[in-house]
């Protein structure tokens, strides 16, 4: 499949507008941003789904106060380990790894996938703004400033266990298609899967974090999420290294994934990480769009070869991290300035919740929405939101350099370096 998408790249090109699915697909997106906001679907969803699982929550409080009687220091650290292993930011940390090893195909659609999970279980979160169990009298470990975030966030489902399933499943087809295997490399990769799998579930509801229905949801979406995604990540990667205007389609489509999404019964930190693999997701496809059949095509080295051993790999993670932390850091400075001037100038009214001080909420905000005038702000007057958080705009650069200099930038680098 891969090998027909790059030689179907030639054919591809980069057309002057979107093609009618994309414009289509764009403008249904867009419709559903209007219905859900015009006709409140997200608070009427909440209100049928909500009282439900919050009973659920409850109820279960004296099964996992049993469970968390089993209460030992060394299963302590060895769930908090494992909850560490499988939470964003090690993922994060993985991924571009796999990308300067040589596994580009693994490794964007990891990327795209883990961007697809994040938006579809903080989504869910957020639509049902559903409690984690009550802390006391159940005893919450949060051994990371990680976990003390995430302990901020709603309970159903469970992100840790969605994203279990889905990683770890998609891994494992991955290599079952295209490794050599047999019988009793399947019987040991499923019992694996399924021991990560239980294990992580365990692991939420002895620390606290989650209830047994918050995990059995998170595993129950992450096998949807996984079969679906099993069913057209062939048509997502040949569109993404040989589509037409792919840039173009996805900038749009980052913008509206901006929008449609629900809103909270109170303010929760899964907005921001969905802003920031949002901005990933479009850095990497940008990115592999400028330069895949430099560096990531199908016959690039991998880690281990002749080509590409194992010391010359060392040597480019020695100089990809520190650069993508650099890139990481000077788009969020060149953003905070820049961003705040252009939607003054488009007259978009704006706040900040952090990044920004001179438009702090509680300070900024009326003299924000005093911008100076234009169609756009006629416009944006229609839209129930009266002004919108810069520091969105923000995250989402910042990540999106990030990702585009892990894909695009660093191996650049790299072949300057021959490494």
């Amino acid at each position: 499949m891969e090998a027909a998408a790059a030689s179907a790249a030639a054919v591809g090109g980069s057309g002057a507008g979107l093609t009618r699915w994309q414009a289509a697909a764009l403008a249904a997106l867009a419709g559903w941003v209007w219905a859900a906001s015009f006709y409140d679907l997200t608070r009427r969803a909440r209100a049928l789904v909500q009282p439900w699982v919050t009973r659920r929550v409850h109820a279960e409080t004296p099964a996992i106060l049993r469970f968390q009687k089993l209460e030992h220091k060394l299963l302590d650290n060895f769930f908090s380990v494992l909850s560490c292993v499988v939470s964003v930011p090690f993922y994060t940390g993985f991924l571009p790894l796999l990308f300067w090893s040589g596994h580009g195909r693994l490794a964007r659609q990891m990327t795209l996938l883990m961007a697809f999970c994040d938006y579809l279980g903080n989504s869910v979160k957020d639509m049902v703004s559903a409690p984690r169990p009550c802390s006391p009298p159940i005893r919450r470990v949060t051994a990371t400033e990680d976990e003390k975030e995430n302990a901020m966030e709603y309970g159903l489902p469970s992100s840790h266990a969605l994203n279990t399933v889905c990683l770890t499943g998609y891994l494992l087809h991955y290599v079952l298609t295209y490794g050599e295997h047999g019988s009793l490399t399947v019987a040991a990769g499923l019992s694996l899967a399924l021991l990560l799998v239980m294990l992580v579930g365990i692991a939420r509801i002895y620390l606290g974090m989650h209830s047994l229905t918050d995990v059995v949801a998170g595993i129950g979406f992450g096998i949807v999420i996984l079969a679906f995604w099993l069913a057209v990540h062939d048509h997502v990667d040949a569109f993404v290294v040989s589509g037409q205007n792919v840039a173009t389609f996805w900038a749009g489509l980052a913008l509206l994934m901006c929008f449609a999404y629900p809103k909270p019964e109170f303010p929760t930190p899964s907005f921001e990480f969905h802003t920031a693999f949002n901005g990933v997701a479009f850095g990497i496809v940008y990115g592999i769009q400028q330069t895949y059949f430099h560096f990531h095509a199908p016959d690039a080295p991998i880690v281990f070869s002749a080509e590409l051993p194992f010391l010359a790999f060392a040597g480019r993670v020695l100089v990809g991290i520190p650069t993508i932390l650099a890139v990481k850091s000077c788009s969020k400075a060149l953003s905070r300035w820049l961003l705040p001037v252009m939607c003054s100038t488009l007259g978009i009214p704006i706040v900040s919740s952090c990044y920004v001080p001179a438009l702090k909420i509680d300070g900024g905000s009326s003299k924000s929405r005093q911008a100076a005038g234009g169609h756009l702000q006629r416009l944006l007057s229609h839209f129930p939101q009266k002004a919108y958080d810069v520091d969105t705009g923000i995250r989402f650069v910042q990540y999106a350099s990030l990702a585009w200099s892990v894909v695009d930038l660093v191996p650049a680098i790299f072949a300057h370096l021959d490494l």
